[in-house]
């Protein structure tokens, strides 16, 4: 009799430590997963080693808007993480350091502490079309036209290795610091 309970118990145990790694890799695979931020090229809003949460569901359930930060696969070794700038359908240029959308100014708040530390250093953003960048007058539907925070040392749509990034390409969206702890918390 006691031998049986001990098996019973054993087994209770055993499912629900199965159920628990199941669920963990259910929800890391499906709706949240960590990324390491790479590289200086987000910078000032994630830093070289910063531990992000990408929300895999959300924009599943929605849709990108612009200025999302998303992390996408730039190739078979490599995920990127940039912000959208521009949606199907937008032309995108910049002159004299403003985003031109579809010919309408846009300002980029998240982009003033270094537009603040570069002055009368030159443009933080250097001029460009997409027709100059890009071949292309329009964003292709179903694609994003995508920069790094830190223009002057992002490898990002403006090059041609990136280009448009494609809807299918795209892992989520990343807006939470989980590491390191003094940095944790929204993006937003």
């Amino acid at each position: 009799m006691a031998q049986k309970q001990n098996q019973n118990e054993l087994w209770a145990w055993i499912k629900a430590i199965g159920f628990a790694i199941i669920f963990t890799m259910g929800i890391r695979y499906f709706i949240f997963s960590p990324v390491v931020v790479e590289g200086a090229s987000m910078m000032p809003t994630f830093e070289n080693g910063d531990k992000v949460i990408v929300n895999k569901v959300g924009p599943k359930i929605s849709s990108y808007q612009r200025f999302d930060v998303i992390v996408f696969k730039a190739n078979e070794e490599e995920n990127y993480i940039k912000r959208i700038i521009g949606l199907p359908g937008d032309h995108i240029a910049y002159k004299d350091d403003v985003l031109y959308i579809n010919g309408k100014a846009f300002e980029e708040p998240y982009l003033i502490k270094y537009k603040e530390a570069l002055l009368d250093k030159g443009d933080f953003t250097y001029d460009f079309t997409l027709e100059d960048q890009l071949g292309e007058m329009i964003v292709p539907e179903g694609h994003f036209f995508v920069l790094g925070d830190n223009r002057r040392r992002s490898i990002d749509s403006r090059d041609q290795k990136v280009g448009f990034v494609a809807q299918h390409e795209i892992l989520g969206t990343a807006g939470f610091v989980l590491w390191p702890f003094d940095r944790i918390g929204s993006t937003h």
